[in-house]
């Protein structure tokens, strides 16, 4: 009975890590749709992707992943999937779009994917408090914008280029789950940002002014919040 009980356990640990490793099926199913230019299908199966990067945590948790399936390290099986979903295919898409000058979209893209190498590896990427220590390389987040507000390429570029910068710098970042300051409004215009995110999706990223207005009010707070901390941090030096 002990036996049986043990092998339950260890079998539902190890169904926890391969829920996250379905991460990267979908997220090879949202590269295709970038390859194929269907930018409103790839965001919503990087939408599902971030859904599974939601809960595995929990339920690794739940499950004591550690103990019961400690052969896989779910840290790092999560860094690898979490890079395909934030990074790789979102500098795909961005590569395939026409949102940057054509005679630098692939190399911006490329320094996009190597520079978020470098960040995932940094020891120094989550602060005191779980705020993130530069840009979080949250390209699927940062490549939404750009598809729904569509500057002139130039302009895309200079922001590209920026947020390339930003994450190598000494500046904080909000967590829009797990920092506790102003927690009960970070967590409402982070649903504030859900929402608009998942109309401009189902919308074909077309011109729709309410998903503009969700995510420039939901993008303005996350900036702001974030210059706030860094401002402090600097100040009590």
């Amino acid at each position: 009975m002990e036996k049986t009980s043990l092998a339950r356990k260890t079998l539902t640990a190890f169904a926890v890590h391969m829920l996250t490793a379905s991460g990267g099926a979908v997220a090879f199913v949202a590269l295709a749709a970038a390859i194929d230019r269907d930018f409103s299908s790839m965001f919503a199966w990087l939408a599902l992707a971030l859904f599974i990067d939601g809960v595995d945590g929990a339920l690794a948790r739940l499950a004591d992943v550690e103990r019961h399936a400690a052969w896989i390290k779910g840290e790092v099986l999560d860094l690898v999937v979490d890079f395909v979903t934030y990074v790789f295919v979102p500098a795909v898409a961005l590569w395939r779009s026409n949102l940057l000058p054509s005679g630098l979209a692939f190399t911006l893209c490329a320094f996009i994917v190597a520079a978020s190498a470098l960040y995932f590896a940094d020891k120094r990427m989550k602060m005191e408090g779980n705020w993130f220590r530069g840009f979080p390389a949250l390209w699927n987040v940062a490549i939404l914008y750009l598809f729904v507000f569509r500057p002139p390429s130039p302009v895309s570029a200079v922001i590209v280029a920026a947020l390339i910068v930003l994450m190598f710098a000494p500046v904080a970042f909000v967590h829009p789950i797990r920092v506790r300051s102003l927690r009960v409004a970070t967590l409402a215009m982070t649903l504030v940002w859900l929402a608009s995110a998942a109309f401009a999706v189902v919308d074909g990223l077309e011109d729709s002014l309410l998903a503009k207005i969700g995510l420039a009010l939901s993008g303005a707070y996350y900036i702001g919040l974030s210059l706030w901390r860094s401002l402090m941090a600097r100040a009590s030096v």
